[in-house]
C-alpha cells in the first residue's frame, strides 16, 4: 500500500474506493517531541505550515504527472503539468472577462457601478469565500443584501443563483483542471436530487415564506450546521476518507434525499445543497474537507445553473434589479472564486472549517440585529436551531458508529487472515497452497496491516 506520513499536516485520510489506500497520520496535538524526547511548541513558520501551505489533494492522475515531469520537458507540457492551477485560474477567468467586457461595451455597464458599487465590494469577498469554503457566494451575498442593504429576499436569491452561475462554475472549472480530489457519488446523486428540490422550492415553497422568515430561517439552519462542525472537529485525532467508503444503496438515498432538501434551501436563498452536501460528506461519512469544500463548489455550480434556467425560462420572474447587480460583480467573482477555490485547496481543513464558524455565527448575529422580530419569529428561530443542533448532532453520532463498524470490519478481516494462515501452518501446506487459499484478500488485508501498525 502507498502510505504518506503526513502527521504534521494532522490529518487521517482514508481512500474510500470499496479498500483502504493511501493516508495520513492523524496528529492534531499543538507540540511536536524533539530528539531528547522533550515536548516542544511550534515555531510561528512551523504553524503557517501546517494549517496554511498544507498542499492539495490531488487526484492519482496528476500527482503522478507531477512526479514523472521531465524537467527538460517542453514548456507547453511544463504548463499544463507543473503551472497548472495559474491556467487554471487564467482560463475561466479570461474568458469570462472577455463575454463580460463585450456586453459591457454593448449595453454600457459602466453606468451601474456608481449606484451599485457596494455590491461589487461586497462580492470580492463573497467570491474568494465561495471558492475557498463549502458555502457559496450566496452565503455572504444573501444575508449582506437582505440584511445590511434591505433588498428584497426574492431579489437577493435570484442575484445569487446569477452570481454563482458565473462565479461557481467558474470554480468548478478551475477544480477540474487542477484535478482536485472530489467525491463524485456526491456530485452525481446530490445533483439529481437537487434539481427536483430546486424545482419544488421555486414552485410552491418559496413563494409561501415571508421575507423575514426566509432570512431568519437561512441563518438559522447553517448556524447550527457550524455548531455541530466544531464539535466534530474537536474530536482532533479522527479519522477521515477522501471518498465514501464501502458506497451502497442506503447511501445512494442519503445522498438524493440531501440534493433534494439542498435544493430546496437554494430555492429559497440561492445556496443549498453545497453545505447540505458539505455536512453529510463531514458528518456522516467523514469525508475531509479537502474533498468536500470542492465537491460541494462543483455541486453548486450546477445547481445554480438549475435554478436560473428555471426563474428566467420557465417562471420568466427574474428581476431586473438582479441582472443590474450581476452586471458590476460578473468581472469580480471570475476571478475571485476560482482564486479561493485555488487558496482553500491548500489550506487545512480545520482552517476551511474555521471560515464557516465564522461566516454563519456572524450572518446569524446580524440578522437578529438588524430583522424586526416577533415573538413568533423567535420561536421559529429557537426552534430550528434546537432542531439543527439535534438533527446534526444525530449525523455526528451515526458517523461515528459506521467509522467504528467500518474499523471493526477491517481488524476482523484481519484477523481471519492471520487464522487462515496459522490454520496452512497446522496442516503442512506449501506456500503456493497458502497463497491461493488467501488470494481473494491478500491485497486488502496487507493494505490493513499496514493501517493497523500505523
Amino acid at each position: 500500500m502507498e502510505q504518506n506520513d503526513n502527521s504534521v499536516n494532522g490529518e487521517v485520510t482514508i481512500g474510500g474506493d470499496g479498500r483502504l489506500s493511501a493516508f495520513d497520520i492523524e496528529n492534531e496535538t499543538l507540540h511536536e517531541q524533539n530528539d531528547s524526547g522533550v515536548t516542544a511548541k511550534r515555531t510561528p513558520i512551523q504553524w503557517i505550515k501546517k494549517y496554511f501551505l498544507e498542499g492539495q489533494a490531488l487526484t492519482t492522475t496528476q500527482t503522478q504527472a507531477l512526479e514523472r515531469l521531465d524537467p527538460n520537458a517542453p514548456l507547453y507540457e511544463r504548463l499544463i503539468v507543473k503551472h497548472r492551477r495559474v491556467l487554471g485560474v487564467a482560463i475561466p477567468c479570461i474568458s469570462l472577462q472577455l463575454i463580460w467586457l463585450s456586453c459591457a461595451i454593448k449595453y454600457d455597464f459602466w453606468s451601474l457601478f456608481p449606484d451599485r458599487y457596494y455590491i461589487s465590494i461586497t462580492m470580492i469577498f463573497g467570491s474568494i469565500i465561495a471558492g475557498m469554503t463549502s458555502e457559496g457566494g450566496a452565503s455572504v451575498a444573501f444575508p449582506v443584501l437582505t440584511l445590511a442593504f434591505s433588498i428584497v429576499p426574492s431579489v437577493a436569491r435570484d442575484f445569487s443563483l446569477l452570481i454563482q452561475s458565473c462565479g461557481m462554475t467558474a470554480a468548478a472549472f478551475t477544480i477540474f483542471w487542477m484535478r482536485v480530489q472530489l467525491e463524485w457519488h456526491s456530485i452525481i446523486f446530490c445533483s439529481l436530487g437537487g434539481i427536483v428540490g430546486m424545482i419544488i422550492g421555486l414552485e410552491f415553497i418559496d413563494p409561501n415564506l415571508t421575507p423575514p422568515q426566509k432570512k431568519i430561517g437561512f441563518v438559522c439552519v447553517w448556524f447550527s450546521f457550524a455548531f455541530a462542525l466544531f464539535l466534530l472537529n474537536r474530536y482532533h485525532k479522527r479519522k477521515t476518507y477522501q471518498t465514501i467508503p464501502d458506497f451502497k444503496m442506503w447511501k445512494l438515498i442519503v445522498l438524493l434525499l440531501t440534493g433534494f432538501i439542498g435544493g430546496i434551501f437554494s430555492a429559497i436563498s440561492g445556496s443549498g445543497v453545497d453545505i447540505c452536501s458539505f455536512s453529510i460528506l463531514t458528518l456522516l461519512f467523514r469525508i475531509t474537507e479537502k474533498t468536500a469544500t470542492p465537491t460541494s463548489v462543483v455541486l453548486m455550480g450546477g445547481n445554480t445553473a438549475v435554478g436560473f434556467y428555471w426563474r428566467q425560462v420557465i417562471q420568466q420572474a427574474v428581476s431586473v434589479d438582479a441582472y443590474y447587480y450581476t452586471a458590476v460583480c460578473a468581472p469580480i467573482v471570475v476571478l475571485g472564486a476560482p482564486f479561493g477555490s485555488v487558496i482553500g485547496s491548500h489550506f487545512h481543513r480545520q482552517v476551511l472549517a474555521s471560515f464557516v464558524y465564522i461566516s454563519d455565527t456572524v450572518a446569524l448575529v446580524s440578522a437578529y440585529a438588524i430583522v424586526p422580530l416577533t415573538n413568533a419569529l423567535i420561536g421559529v428561530s429557537v426552534g430550528i436551531i434546537a432542531f439543527g443542533f439535534l438533527f446534526f448532532g444525530l449525523i455526528t453520532y451515526v458517523g461515528q458508529k459506521i467509522m467504528a463498524g467500518i474499523e471493526e470490519g477491517s481488524e476482523e478481516l484481519l484477523e481471519v487472515q492471520i487464522n487462515s494462515e496459522e490454520d496452512a501452518k497446522e496442516k503442512g501446506m506449501k506456500p503456493a497452497a497458502n497463497k491461493n487459499l488467501n488470494r481473494k484478500r491478500k491485497y486488502e488485508v496487507h493494505e490493513l496491516d499496514t493501517l493497523l501498525k500505523a
